[in-house]
C-alpha cells in the first residue's frame, strides 16, 4: 500500500503533496525539482524571484522575468516530474509572470492572495499549463467558478484551499484565526460542496487540495478522509538540505519553540505568521526603521507609512542575515528538530501516512 495518486487533469503524481510556494527565494528551482524528482509537485515561487539580480532596483519587472525564466529551465533540467509556479495576485507584475510561466510550459500556476479572475485569459492555444486557484472560503471558490466559466468557458483544474495555521500572508482577520468557524477541518467541506455542482453540470474533476498546518503523514490520511485529492505544505520542506535558503534561515525553524511562532501586521495590509527575533521586536518598539521601497513589488502594499520595507527584511532573512529581517513560517514550525533531504522528508511522510490507516 502507498499514497493514492494525485491527479489534475492530465498530471498524475505518485505522492498527493504539493510543495507550497515560498517567496522571496525560499523555494526556486533546487527544492522544486527536489519534491518533483520523488514524486510530488514541485514549486517555485515568484514574489521577488530576482531580488540577487545587480539591476533589481532600476529594472525590477525585467529582473524578476528573467531569473522566473532561468529557474524555470533549470528545474525543468534537473526533473521530468511535475513542477508548478506560485504566482500572488496581489504582484504588481503579475502578468508579466503568467505569461512567463505559460510560456515556459510551466505545467501549473497557483494564484492566491486575491481572486485570479482573469487567470484564463492568458491561456493560449495548445497551452497545457494548469490553472490552481488558491482560495480561503467556498464563496470564493464558487465566485471563480461562475466568473471563469461566464468569461473564459473554462473551470479551475483544482484548488488550493489554505486555512488560518499557514505560514506567510494569511487571507483572514486576525479575529478569525482562532475561529473554528475558519478552521480548515470546516473549510474543507463547504468548499467540496460548492465546487461539486460545477463538477457534475461540465463533467470535469475540480480535485480540492488542503493547505495550512499539515505536518505529518497522519495530518495527510486524515485530511485525505475529508475528501481532499491531495495536501500542500511549506513549513515542512525549509528544514531540508534542498531549500534554497540560507543555512542560518533554516535553523530559525530548527531553534524556534512554539511561542516563538507570532502573527505579525504586515505593510501589505494583510496578517502574517512568522518566527519572532530582535527584528521584529524592534518594529513593534519603533525602534527599526527600514523604510525605502526597493521593489514595489505588491499593489496593496502601504510602503509610504510603513516603517520597514518587508521585501527587503524577507530578502536579507533569506541570505541568512535575520537581524535585519525574518522568517514567515507555519504555525507547526516548532516541531521541526532538525534538517533532513527532501527524499528522507517524503518518506517519513510516507511511513507515517501508512502507520496511520
Amino acid at each position: 500500500m502507498n499514497f493514492p495518486l494525485l491527479r489534475i487533469g492530465d498530471l498524475a503524481c505518485d505522492v498527493p503533496v504539493i510543495q507550497g510556494g515560498m517567496g522571496i527565494a525560499i523555494s526556486m528551482s533546487g527544492l522544486a525539482s527536489a519534491v518533483a524528482n520523488e514524486g510530488g509537485i514541485g514549486v517555485i515561487a515568484t514574489s521577488m524571484i530576482g531580488f540577487n539580480e545587480p539591476d533589481i532596483e532600476k529594472n525590477s519587472f525585467p529582473a524578476n522575468i528573467r531569473v522566473l525564466r532561468n529557474e524555470i529551465r533549470k528545474a525543468k533540467e534537473k526533473t521530468e516530474g511535475v513542477l508548478g509556479v506560485n504566482i500572488m495576485v496581489a504582484l504588481t507584475n503579475f502578468s508579466d509572470m503568467v505569461r512567463t510561466s505559460i510560456e515556459e510550459g510551466i505545467d501549473l500556476i497557483l494564484a492566491g492572495a486575491g481572486l485570479p479572475l482573469d487567470l484564463p485569459s492568458y491561456l493560449k492555444d495548445g497551452a497545457k499549463t494548469k490553472l490552481v486557484p488558491i482560495i480561503s472560503s467556498a464563496r470564493a471558490a464558487t465566485i471563480i467558478c461562475r466568473k471563469w466559466m461566464a468569461n473564459f468557458n473554462y473551470l479551475p483544474d483544482a484548488f488550493v484551499v489554505e486555512g488560518p495555521l499557514a505560514g506567510g500572508h494569511l487571507g483572514f482577520k486576525v479575529e478569525q484565526l482562532d475561529d473554528p468557524d475558519f478552521a480548515l477541518e470546516k473549510l474543507i467541506p463547504e468548499v467540496i460542496k460548492a465546487v461539486k455542482p460545477y463538477e457534475t453540470k461540465y463533467n470535469k474533476s475540480i480535485p480540492v487540495i488542503a493547505a495550512g498546518g499539515i505536518f505529518t503523514g497522519s495530518d495527510i490520511r486524515r485530511f485525505l478522509g475529508l475528501g481532499v485529492a491531495g495536501v500542500q505544505m511549506a513549513t515542512r520542506f525549509v528544514a531540508t538540505d534542498e531549500c534554497d535558503a540560507d543555512d542560518a534561515f533554516k535553523q530559525a525553524y530548527v531553534k524556534a519553540e512554539k511561542e516563538d511562532i507570532k502573527i505579525i501586521k504586515s505593510p501589505v495590509g494583510l496578517p502574517g505568521r512568522a518566527i519572532t527575533n530582535k527584528f521584529i521586536d524592534g518594529i513593534n518598539k519603533g525602534k527599526e526603521k527600514m523604510n525605502k521601497c526597493l521593489f514595489h513589488c505588491i499593489k496593496s502594499c502601504k510602503r509610504i507609512k510603513s516603517p520597514y520595507c518587508i521585501g527587503q527584511a524577507l530578502a536579507n532573512a533569506q541570505k541568512g542575515n535575520l537581524a535585519q529581517g525574518f522568517a514567515f513560517a507555519g504555525q507547526n514550525a516548532y516541531r521541526i528538530k532538525e534538517i533532513i533531504s527532501v527524499k528522507e522528508l517524503i518518506n517519513r511522510l510516507r511511513e507515517e501516512y501508512l502507520n496511520a490507516g
